[in-house]
C-alpha cells in the first residue's frame, strides 16, 4: 500500500516527501506564531478600549434620571409616565433636580462651580440640556364622514410629509419657531417612528430657578399640543475621575393613539484617548493592529492577481478575507479537523434544509402577527414574531398571553409550532450533522484523514527533541516483529503514522474478509447503510491494488520486451 500511495503520489521519493512535510511544518508554525501574535495584540486592543467603569456610571445617570419618583407620585417616574401631567411632573421635579448640584449635601460650597453643574459631585454638567418637540400638521389625515361633527381635527403618525414647520403658540420665543438643522445626524428611529433633525428648540438656563420657570411657563402656555409626537431631552456629562463622558437623551413618543411611550440612550465613550501611559501602550497596539492589517491585505491582494478567479473557489481564502484565520489551523487538533470535515460535506444539505425551516419558520410568523399582534406585545410586528419563535424554541414563551389573545387559535399555533418546528424540523437538522458526523468518523476510523495533521508534525517533533536530549529511550527498534505488509514501508524508512496507518489497514481489511466472506454469509441478507459504506471504501482500496499490480506489470513486460531485443 505505502508503494501505491508513493505511485499515486507520481513516483515522488520519500526522502522528498519528508522535506516537504518538513518544510510545510515549518512554514505553517510561521504563519500559526504570526496570527496568534495578532489576535494577541487584537484582544489587547479590543478591550483596552473598553472602560469597567462605562457600566457603573450608566447605571448611576439611569438611577438618577429613570428612576427617581415624581413629588407626591412615588409610582410614577419616567419610565412609567403615561400622560402629559406626568411629563410636566418629571420636568419639573427630577429632570430639574437631577441636572443642577449647586451645593453639598449639607448647603455648603466646596467647588468653585464656575457656572456650572456637578451631578453626584463628580460629573461636570457640559454645556446646557436641551429639548426638541417635532409636530404634525392638522388635517393630515381624514375624518370618517359620520364622525366629523364630534371631531373636526385630524393628527396622523409622524412622517418627514406630514410634519408641521409654522410656527404656533406665543410665536415669541426659539421654543415657538421651527428650526431646521445645522448638522447631518442621523435620524432617531423610536417606537412609533423615524424621527428627523430641527424642530421646536429651547436650551435651558445654568440657573436652576429660571429653567423651572420657563416648564412652568411653557406648561401654562400649552407648549405640547396634540399634534406634538415626541420630546427629545438631550445633555453630557464628563466624569474626569474616570475619563469618560456620558451622553444622555430622554425620549417621549406621543403616538396617534394617546399617551406617552418613553424611551432613553445612555452612552459612556472614551473621546479623550490618550492620556495616561496604559493608553499610550493601547496606541502602539493600534499602530501594530494597522501593520498587520496591511501585511494580510497585500498578500491576499497578490494571491488574488496570482490565482485570479480560482482564488474565490478556496474557503479559506473567504475566511481571510473574514479575519476568520485561525480557523486555518483547525487541523492542529483531531477533533477541529472532524468539525471541519462535517460542516464542509453537509453544508449542501444544511442550506437546501434552511430554505425548507425558513418558509415554514416565517409563515408561522406572520400568522403569529395576524393573528395575536394586536394584543401580545410579543407579536406586535412581524420582527417581534419572529424573535418569539426563536425564544419558543429556547423554552421561553408566554403561552398564556397567547391563550388569551384566542382561546382557539392559540393552542392550535403554539401546538403545532412546537411539534413541526421543534420536534420534527430540529430532529431533521440534527440527523443530517449526526449522519455526515458518522461518515467522517467511519473514515478516520480506517485511516482516511488528513495527510497533514499539525498535531501528529508537532508531537513527532517534540518526541524526536526528547531523543536527542537522551529524555527518551529510542524506538527505532520496538517493531521489528511486524506484518509483511508493514515491513516493507519501514525498510524504505515511513514514519510512523505511515507504519500505523498500514497496520490498521491490513487490520481493517482481515475483518471484512471475516465478516463478509464468510461460509455462513447468505445471499440474500440486508445490507445496512453502515457496512454498505465500508463494502465501498473496501472496493475502493480494491481498485488501488489493481491499479498498482497493473503498473507493476507493465513495468515488468517492459523490461522483459527490453531482453528479447
Amino acid at each position: 500500500m505505502a508503494e501505491a500511495s508513493r505511485w499515486h503520489r507520481g513516483g515522488t521519493s520519500i526522502h522528498n516527501l519528508h522535506y516537504r512535510k518538513e518544510v510545510q511544518i515549518t512554514t505553517t508554525l510561521q504563519e500559526l506564531l504570526l496570527y496568534f501574535i495578532f489576535l494577541i495584540n487584537l484582544c489587547i486592543l479590543t478591550f483596552g478600549m473598553v472602560n469597567p467603569h462605562m457600566y457603573y456610571l450608566n447605571k448611576v445617570m439611569s438611577s438618577l434620571f429613570l428612576d427617581t419618583s415624581v413629588p407626591d407620585d412615588e409610582r410614577t417616574n419616567f419610565k412609567s409616565i403615561r400622560s402629559i401631567t406626568d411629563f410636566w411632573k418629571f420636568m419639573e421635579g427630577p429632570l430639574l433636580d437631577g441636572l443642577y448640584w449647586d451645593s453639598w449635601y449639607n448647603n455648603q460650597k466646596l467647588y468653585d462651580l464656575k457656572n456650572s453643574s456637578r451631578i453626584y459631585y463628580e460629573n461636570i454638567l457640559l454645556g446646557v440640556p436641551r429639548v426638541r418637540q417635532l409636530k404634525v400638521r392638522n388635517n393630515t389625515c381624514k375624518v370618517y364622514s359620520s364622525f366629523q361633527s364630534l371631531m373636526s381635527e385630524c393628527y396622523d403618525k409622524y412622517t418627514s410629509e406630514n410634519e408641521d414647520l409654522a410656527d404656533f403658540g406665543l410665536k415669541l420665543d426659539s421654543e415657538w419657531k421651527y428650526s431646521t438643522s445645522n448638522t447631518n445626524s442621523p435620524w432617531h428611529w423610536g417606537f412609533v417612528g423615524v424621527y428627523g433633525n430641527g424642530g421646536f428648540i429651547f436650551t435651558l438656563s445654568k440657573s436652576k430657578s429660571e429653567t423651572k420657570n420657563k416648564f412652568i411657563d411653557l406648561r401654562l402656555n400649552s407648549w405640547i399640543t396634540r399634534g406634538t409626537r415626541v420630546i427629545f431631552i438631550d445633555f453630557s456629562l464628563y466624569n474626569a475621575n474616570v475619563n469618560l463622558f456620558c451622553i444622555i437623551r430622554l425620549v417621549a413618543e406621543f403616538p396617534a393613539t394617546g399617551g406617552i411611550l418613553t424611551s432613553w440612550q445612555l452612552y459612556s465613550v472614551k473621546l479623550l484617548r490618550y492620556v495616561s501611559y496604559y493608553d499610550y501602550f493601547i496606541a502602539s497596539c493600534e499602530i501594530t493592529f494597522c501593520i498587520f492589517l496591511f501585511v494580510f491585505t497585500t498578500q491576499e491582494l497578490k494571491k488574488m492577481k496570482e490565482f485570479k478567479s480560482d482564488y474565490f473557489k478556496s474557503i479559506w481564502n473567504w475566511l481571510e478575507l473574514l479575519l476568520l484565520l485561525i480557523f486555518k489551523f483547525i487541523s492542529f487538533n483531531k477533533t477541529m479537523s472532524q468539525l471541519s470535515s462535517t460542516l464542509s460535506r453537509c453544508m449542501k444539505d444544511i442550506v437546501g434544509f434552511a430554505i425548507m425551516f425558513f418558509i415554514i419558520f416565517f409563515a408561522y410568523a406572520q400568522l403569529g402577527f395576524l393573528v395575536f399582534g394586536s394584543q401580545v406585545d410579543d407579536f406586535s410586528t412581524f420582527q417581534n414574531s419572529i424573535f418569539a419563535q426563536f425564544r419558543i424554541v429556547l423554552g421561553d414563551f408566554n403561552f398564556a398571553g397567547i391563550q388569551q389573545a384566542n382561546r382557539i387559535l392559540g393552542p392550535i399555533y403554539f401546538i403545532t409550532f412546537i411539534f413541526f418546528v421543534f420536534f420534527v424540523l430540529l430532529n431533521m437538522f440534527l440527523a443530517i450533522i449526526n449522519d455526515t458526523y458518522s461518515e467522517v468518523k467511519a473514515d478516520y476510523s480506517i485511516g482516511r484523514r488528513p495527510d497533514f495533521e499539525l498535531g501528529k508534525m508537532l508531537k513527532k517533533s517534540y518526541h524526536n527533541a526528547l531523543e536527542k536530549l537522551k529524555l527518551r529511550k529510542s524506538q527505532k527498534n520496538e517493531d521489528k516483529n511486524m506484518g509483511d505488509l508493514a515491513e516493507q514501508p519501514k525498510r524504505e524508512n515511513l514514519d510512523e503514522n505511515e507504519l500505523q496507518r498500514a497496520e490498521q489497514m491490513k487490520k481493517w481489511k482481515e475483518s471484512l474478509e471475516k465478516k463478509y466472506y464468510s461460509t455462513e454469509t447468505q445471499d440474500n441478507q440486508p445490507v445496512t447503510q453502515q457496512e454498505f459504506r465500508e463494502l465501498f471504501l473496501y472496493t475502493v482500496e480494491l481498485e488501488k491494488e489493481l491499479h498498482y499490480i497493473s503498473s507493476k506489470l507493465n513495468q515488468v513486460m517492459r523490461k522483459l520486451s527490453g531482453l528479447q531485443y
